[in-house]
């Protein structure tokens, strides 16, 4: 790999930062390390990974500059379920299910069912169970007796 001058010195800047993480000096240093024109192998023992991460973090800068060097942002939290949802879910769960249903009360996967099939809203029944928990919710002891 060859680097111009300015390349190199914004890696070693951005290697001897103490404004990054280390994962991103290591990948600078990789990445000079090879434009110094030692061999993969070298630079995989003396960074203390494997020879593919070598390669990726090559690549990486190859493709995108010093912004290839950053921590790409893994998977997070998934989506938060709105608001009304919850409310939906918790209004619901007060209620006794439609006549039509044969049901006496709510179960965590009736009630995802009603919800998907009736009102279009998908939420898992995890996530019922879940707000149930949180709202101290418990539709099969709502003090109604069975017939």
């Amino acid at each position: 790999m060859i680097l111009s001058t300015e390349q190199l010195d914004a890696l070693r800047e951005l290697a001897a930062s103490r404004h990054v993480s280390g994962d991103v000096a290591l990948r600078a240093r990789i990445v000079l390390w090879s434009g110094e024109g030692r061999r993969r192998k070298d630079i995989a023992e003396l960074a203390g990974v494997s020879p593919v991460t070598v390669d990726r973090c090559k690549a990486r800068y190859a493709a995108h500059g010093l912004a290839g060097l950053a921590e790409k942002r893994r998977g997070g939290p998934r989506d938060q379920v709105p608001p009304r949802t919850r409310g939906r879910v918790i209004a619901l769960t007060k209620m006794s299910p439609p006549a039509d249903s044969g049901l006496t009360h709510w179960s965590t996967r009736t009630l995802s069912s009603y919800l998907r099939r009736r009102e279009g809203i998908t939420v898992s029944w995890h996530y019922i169970a879940r707000v149930w928990r949180e709202e101290n919710l418990k539709p099969n002891r709502s003090g109604a007796s069975k017939i």
